[in-house]
């Protein structure tokens, strides 16, 4: 007779101590040959200049290699001068060749969301007219549904610690609910892009209560979508247990959806979709892939560690009031007394962006107004503080100029905060709003006369002779 223990082995049908014995071997297995595989897989540094290897696809000078052409974004944050210098500039961010501050403007003098109109414009290149937003707005409505059966057989039945772990596998269940899964021409992946751009939230708010109810023991609350709202109207009242949410809420999630939408093909997660769509594979596969690059704490979880600095910050100091404090709190930061060790102030700084993030801009006149409805007022200055004295600070303990300006994930952070969101979707979030941009680029991937991604790697290793296995 099986065993009925919860211990999770993967061994199969055996008696629960017979998977702790083989447990015990495979243990013991993987300790005496981890630190010989860990040794034959080093790689001393000075190799990679040696062979003039790109690491991380990266030149000297920190800019990106160039590996492809795109018309979907443009991220600008600096010059490169006849030296290859970088010059810092005041960023600028495009979709489609709009500036990003026209859409959250044009939208917010309207009083409108305006994550929908975006994923339109990125999509098909151009700015919807008002039918064909309303028309575009009703087919992604009706798909906010999920297939029938979807729910119980993929997303209550096999719940996650991790969402994004879920969604992946969410997401490539879908290709079994396609009737045209594998077909590349470009009206399916465009009908593929739109299934994927409506089911996202309700995939992510039905993943989190399964999670919720499954490993923390609370209640689950499976909300319908309303096919008249809009997907960050849709994510508010899905997540929270009443379904209500006030409209500064919804649009200041709306404004956060807008601003990660898109970054550019070089962005991790999105020349993952780029490299598996390359191959030729199906759009759940790539999409998958996206998911699963961004589920990467390096890639995708920079708003989490702002958030989880803050929770460490306001532990460790009395009175956030005091920028006394806060500034010895974060001189603590960059000498690796405080927070996690690693010295870096996170929501500062940026890969691209040596000025200023418009998306940081943009959104902390949102954080701020979401700021006065809710009285966190006093919280907001500590992050205003850290954006215009985190350059100073670091400066001043490193013993060299540092600028860093403040990015989206600083101000994503307190918004997130502000609105009660669970730090298990702080990086779906981040997902849903990338579905856009990642459709997009996968059309133009797909559409386009391009070949397979193929880079290389220099061998470095010596040959050896073949032992045959008596004389080992």
């Amino acid at each position: 007779m099986l065993s009925t223990s919860s211990y999770k082995g993967g061994f199969g049908n055996v008696t629960h101590e017979e998977a702790l014995k083989y447990k015990a071997r495979e243990d013991k297995f993987i300790e005496d040959n981890a630190l010989q595989l860990k040794e034959s897989n080093d790689i001393e540094a000075y190799l990679y200049d040696k062979y003039n290897v790109k690491r991380g696809l990266r030149n000297k000078n920190g800019t990106g290699v160039c590996v492809g052409l795109t018309r979907i974004a443009d991220v600008h944050g600096y010059d490169i001068d006849s030296d290859g210098k970088k010059i810092p500039v005041p960023g600028k961010l495009y979709y489609r060749g709009i500036s990003v501050e026209d859409i959250i403007h044009g939208c917010s003098a309207d009083g409108r969301f305006g994550y929908e109109e975006t994923s339109f414009l990125l999509l098909f290149g151009r700015l919807p007219n008002k039918t064909e937003l309303h028309e575009f707005k009703s087919i992604l409505g009706v798909r906010r549904q999920l297939p029938q059966g979807f729910i119980i057989d993929h997303i209550l039945t096999s719940p996650s610690k991790s969402i994004m772990n879920q969604l992946s596998r969410e997401v490539l269940a879908l290709y079994s609910y396609d009737m045209h899964p594998d077909d590349l021409n470009i009206e399916n992946v465009f009908r593929q892009s739109i299934i994927l751009l409506g089911y996202f939230p309700t995939l992510v708010a039905y993943s989190y209560q399964a999670k919720r109810s499954h490993y923390d023991k609370q209640s689950m609350h499976l909300h319908y979508p309303d096919p008249e709202l809009s997907t960050a109207e849709n994510i508010l009242r899905m997540i929270r247990p009443l379904g209500e949410y006030s409209d500064i809420e919804a649009k200041v999630l709306d404004t956060c959806l807008i601003l990660h939408a898109e970054h550019g093909g070089g962005n991790n997660s999105t020349f993952t979709i780029h490299t598996v769509s390359s191959t030729n594979t199906d759009t759940y596969s790539a999409i998958a892939a996206g998911i699963c690059s961004l589920k990467g704490p390096r890639h995708g979880g920079a708003s989490r560690s702002v958030i989880f600095m803050m929770n460490d910050l306001r532990e460790n100091v009395s009175d956030i009031t005091d920028f006394d404090q806060i500034e010895k709190y974060l001189r603590r930061v960059v000498r690796g007394e405080a927070n996690d060790g690693s010295g870096l102030i996170y929501g500062v700084g940026h890969a691209i962006y040596t000025i200023t993030d418009p998306r940081a801009q943009l959104l902390k006149k949102m954080a701020e107004k979401i700021a006065e409805e809710k009285g966190l007022m006093n919280e907001f200055r500590v992050y205003d503080y850290i954006e215009n004295n985190a350059s100073r600070i670091l400066s001043e303990e490193l013993g060299t100029e540092v600028q860093v300006p403040a990015n989206i994930d600083l101000y994503s952070g307190f918004v997130y905060r502000a609105l009660g969101i669970p730090m298990d979707l702080v990086t779906p979030m981040f997902a849903t709003a990338r579905v856009a941009g990642w459709c997009a680029h996968r059309i133009e991937e797909v559409s386009g006369d391009n070949k397979i991604i193929r880079p290389a790697y220099q061998w470095i290793a010596d040959y050896k002779e073949y032992t045959p296995l008596r004389d080992r």
